[in-house]
């Protein structure tokens, strides 16, 4: 029962926030980027702060000292809930997500990812998806923005896996860049369309910088693929 109340506030919450934030979405592509990332920033903010807050869940962050110190970079990190994208906002500010075309087209939700400019994508475009990743993510680079990208390229439930695709560990070779791996936990509690999200801990793990210049982007695909999954088996027992 305290679990199902607790939810229920929870979600009166974040559509709460929606609704509240609904009309930045729509003027917020008159303001400069610097502008838009404030208003991107300030909901993901409270949408983790109520998170935590409504179900009573802490986090964990280990491996901080790994973010390098400097503007953008590549982030390739595991795909198990929504929470994600608010979590990250807060380690990787100036950050924009390699994403579905058809996300940008949700009433709202879509409009405010639209406002961080992300790099979108047709996944049934084969390689025209692939040279929109290079072209537009080497860009987002260029404006020292954060590119965050999810190899796995949907929400994968905890303890099941799906393949690691090679467009972010491409992008990252072709430009020189590292890549910064990211496990998590947070399925347990926020799993994808599940309306019940118990209270607890969800664990982050950052790793270090891993190098990609003269490598191929199925090594480091599996590099980055291999330390994921082993942090994560180390979070399950």
């Amino acid at each position: 029962m305290i679990t199902a109340l607790r939810s229920a506030l929870f979600s009166a919450g974040f559509l709460g926030s929606i609704l509240v934030f609904s009309p930045f979405t729509i003027v917020g592509h008159l303001l400069p980027m610097p502008a838009r990332l404030r208003i991107a920033a300030a909901w993901a903010g409270f949408n983790r702060w109520w998170f935590a807050t409504s179900l009573g869940v802490r986090y964990v962050i280990e491996g901080a000292e790994n973010i390098p110190d400097r503007d953008g970079g590549i982030v390739l990190a595991n795909h198990q809930s929504t929470w994600e994208t608010f979590a990250l906002f807060r380690l990787f500010p100036r950050q924009c997500w390699v994403l579905k075309r058809e996300l940008l087209r949700i009433p709202v939700f879509g409009w405010g990812l639209a406002l961080v400019r992300p790099v979108a994508i047709d996944r049934g475009a084969g390689r025209r998806a692939m040279s929109a990743v290079i072209e537009q993510g080497g860009k987002r680079l260029g404006e020292g923005r954060w590119l965050v990208i999810f190899p796995e390229g949907t929400r994968v439930p905890p303890g099941e896996r799906a393949r690691f695709k090679t467009g972010g560990a491409l992008l990252a070779t072709r430009t020189g860049e590292p890549v910064i791996p990211v496990a998590h936990d947070a399925g347990r509690i926020w799993p994808k369309g599940r309306f019940l999200k118990p209270s607890g801990t969800i664990h982050v793990v950052i790793g270090e910088p891993i190098p990609t210049e003269g490598r191929s982007a199925e090594s480091v695909t599996r590099e980055v693929e291999d330390w994921i999954r082993a942090r994560l088996a180390e979070m399950d027992g």
